[in-house]
């Protein structure tokens, strides 16, 4: 039976690699890593069991559907929910399933033999569950271990752990390569990261506010709320802030970019905008913290280098 506690097999792996380099031994820990994390049902990741590798799964949380084609896991995809519009293969399965007010007799009438979610709305798990239907609760990812994590974690639910290992293992050495490529500002570069157009943004406690941590920034929403880490932010204090950057994660929601941020009133001193580091990410991207993170981190890590350069 495999079993994977919430340490997940990155830390395992490194474990192990760990092992035996103490022990002198040459080789690489390929051949050990994967009888280790062979695909053998049934398997246990937290409460749920799985008794046999799934074929009908269906996953009503975007970022979810990300990491299960990541892994390799897309063949046994059978519906997405009506935000899984990454990768194509998941938008041709032409299911538009409701992750937000989930219809029970819609997700039954696939048969699936497992279902992702990322949050309960209601008792879905328990309406499921009468069902005998397993559910896995992939929530949002607080930081990138659990990003690792959950990637792991997919793996062995769905006979992809080996897998979903390398994609583990390849994100994380993306993101390090990425990060070590910049050199720390002194004073830090400041930055304001803009959710929507009517000025919602985040703290450095979030999951987005620690990837900016990772290049030394300072966040200008830190401190403007006490307790409330997505604060909305008044004009006049971001203007009063002049932040060397602007990070628009609303370029699809609010259709927001460098020239409509530039013509707001007072905004076009900024030096952000003077210097033309009004980055335009895309929404996607930037809140579906999957394998897909590294494209948000380098994203930043660009803006970053230019700006030094």
């Amino acid at each position: 039976m495999n079993k994977l506690t919430k340490a997940g097999f990155a830390g395992l792996f490194l474990s192990l690699t760990a092992v035996l380099a103490s022990c002198g031994g040459s080789s690489t820990s390929t051949t050990d890593t994967a009888a280790v994390t062979a695909d053998v049902y049934p398997v246990t990741v937290g409460d749920l069991t799985l008794e046999a590798q799934p074929t009908s799964i269906i996953s009503l949380s975007p970022t979810a559907t990300e990491m299960l084609y990541a892994i390799g896991a897309g063949s046994q995809v059978v519906a997405v929910d009506e935000y899984s519009n990454f990768p194509a293969e998941a938008v041709a399965l032409g299911t538009k399933l409701s992750g937000f007010e989930p219809n029970i007799e819609a997700i039954s009438g696939y048969s699936p033999d497992l279902v992702i979610i990322s949050y309960d709305p209601g008792s879905l798990v328990e309406q499921l569950g009468t069902l005998n239907i397993p559910v896995f609760v992939a929530g949002a990812a607080m930081s990138l271990e659990n990003v690792y994590e959950q990637i792991e974690q997919l793996g062995v639910l769905t006979g992809h752990s080996q897998a979903a290992i390398e994609v583990s293992k390849t994100l994380q050495t993306g993101i390090e390569d990425a990060v070590a490529s910049v050199k720390f500002s002194d004073p830090p570069l400041s930055y304001y990261y803009e959710l929507d157009n009517t000025y919602y943004s985040v703290t450095s406690n979030t999951f987005v506010g620690q990837i900016f941590n990772l290049f030394g920034m300072r966040n200008i929403a830190d401190n403007v709320e006490s307790g409330n880490d997505y604060p909305q932010l008044s004009a006049e204090v971001i203007v009063s802030s002049d932040p060397d950057f602007i990070f628009l994660a609303d370029t699809k929601c609010c259709a927001q970019d460098a020239t409509t941020v530039a013509a707001r009133d007072g905004w076009g001193g900024l030096k952000a905008v003077t210097a033309n580091q009004v980055v335009e990410l895309d929404d996607d991207v930037a809140s579906r913290w999957g394998p897909r993170v590294l494209d948000l981190i380098t994203s930043i890590r660009d803006a970053v280098v230019t700006a030094n350069s």
